[in-house]
């Protein structure tokens, strides 16, 4: 049973319906539970609704904590987790380890520590955690992982690129503008809210040069961005497309000789 509860929670698989009935029924209870955290917030729905939400939070938890300590004990199969003590321990402080605790401690902590009534409210909106538990069953977001991790150190290049492109286009345009707005200009470190909203293309239109020399600074590092951020979409697509390439050809059945009907 131990074998056969930890191929279901961690082994994918899509030829087992059982293991589909487990996967989409969590999947869709961690959507129900990011659409009842939104609604909580409307007013005109919390109130009348308030016990529907309170009886369904204490299903999902129920749900939530069953999954988690049948993790725990059955982590114990895989042999990265083979030890029954630092093993479980290794798994629980792992990243989906992690995430499972933060979707179920929001719940426990206001009943454990005696806390203020606006401080339990922020720590229910960590809820929220539960809509990454959608990664370990996502194969999409799981493809999506594995690309990002293929390219990250192409990602960290341009990272710092365009972080250094931020730090010298601020600076920039507080020697420029300091004089003429020195309350929206004020240092470069408040300029970086402007240099923000142009390298990502936005424009808010709150803050904005009036001098020629910041016009002229602005419209060349407006062409800049647009080049920079261009860069790590094609990156990403690059590498999401082989991350599917590659999952078509794991899928395909290898070939056989038509001679000795062997494996080529």
């Amino acid at each position: 049973m131990k074998k056969r509860i930890h191929q279901l929670l961690f082994l994918p698989s899509d030829n087992d319906a059982l293991h589909l009935i487990v996967d989409w029924g969590i999947m869709i209870l961690i959507a129900l539970n990011v659409a009842a955290v939104m609604l909580e917030t409307v007013e005109g729905l919390f109130t009348p609704y308030a016990t529907l939400l309170w009886h369904f939070e204490v299903f999902s938890v129920a749900v939530f904590t069953v999954e988690y300590f049948l993790r725990l004990w059955v982590c114990t199969c895989d042999k990265r987790y083979a030890h029954p003590v630092r093993g479980r321990l290794r798994y629980a402080l792992s990243f989906f380890g992690l995430v499972d605790l933060a979707a179920i401690a929001p719940f426990y902590l206001p009943v454990l520590l005696p806390v203020d009534l606006r401080e339990i409210r922020a720590v229910r909106l960590f809820r929220l955690f539960r809509a990454m538990k959608m990664v370990r069953y996502s194969k999409a977001l799981q493809m999506m992982g594995r690309a990002i991790g293929r390219r990250r150190e192409e990602l960290t290049i341009v990272a710092l690129a365009v972080l250094m492109l931020l730090v010298l286009a601020s600076s920039m345009m507080y020697f420029a503008e300091h004089d003429a707005q020195p309350k929206v200009f004020s240092s470069i470190p408040a300029s970086l809210w402007w240099g923000v909203v142009t390298l990502t293309t936005i424009g808010y239109g709150d803050i904005y040069p009036v001098t020629p020399l910041g016009k002229l600074f602005g419209a060349v590092i407006a062409f800049l961005s647009i080049g920079m951020f261009a860069l790590p979409a094609g990156i990403l697509s690059s590498s999401f497309m082989e991350e599917v390439q590659q999952r078509k050809e794991d899928q395909q059945e290898p070939k056989k000789c038509p001679h000795c009907g062997k494996d080529l």
